[in-house]
């Protein structure tokens, strides 16, 4: 099925399935070498697949045109104590770089919108890196607006295990 407009096959969003785990784990490090930190992709489909589909921590979108898939995005639920309302939390979200300017993250971004809607959530959020001119230029478009005054913080690897210790 092509559109009109482009004679491009159309585009469509699907959830993901479970023997999606070796695609998703691709287009993950599609995003890994986007951002330059193609080194730090540890995890493995198995590890993907069990913690998606099993143990059900995150929730995946698959963006193709006509079969071929070209954009995901990973999401999962957060909680606003001062909404007292549960939240949608974008992780990740690509779009192979020769399929961008189609609209594809856009529409993305529409589809996890109305779930967050759907499901009355009090927020749909997510982090970008400062660099990242082309996807800032497309959230300031729909309406996204930064945070400021707060920082992100993380733990992981040595100091989450020192810190763990502690307990």
């Amino acid at each position: 099925m092509r559109t009109e407009q482009t004679g491009r096959p159309a585009f469509r969003i699907r959830e993901a399935r479970e023997e999606d785990a070796a695609l998703i784990l691709s287009l993950i490090r599609g995003l890994a070498e986007y951002e330059k930190l193609g080194d730090r992709v540890e995890g493995d489909a198995e590890t993907l697949r069990r913690n998606l589909f099993e143990n059900k921590q995150a929730n995946v979108i698959i963006g193709e045109e006509g079969e071929v898939p070209v954009a995901f995005a990973l999401y999962f639920y957060n909680f606003s104590t001062f909404q007292c309302k549960h939240g949608l939390y974008l992780e990740d979200l690509f779009v192979k770089p020769e399929y961008r300017g189609r609209g594809y993250g856009s529409a993305m971004l529409a589809w996890l919108a109305d779930k967050a809607r759907k499901e009355d959530c009090g927020r749909f959020e997510w982090i970008c890196l400062d660099w990242n001119e082309q996807a800032l230029k497309v959230y300031r478009s729909i309406g996204a607006v930064p945070l400021t005054g707060w920082t992100i913080q993380r733990m992981e690897g040595a100091p989450l295990e020192a810190l763990a210790d502690r307990h």
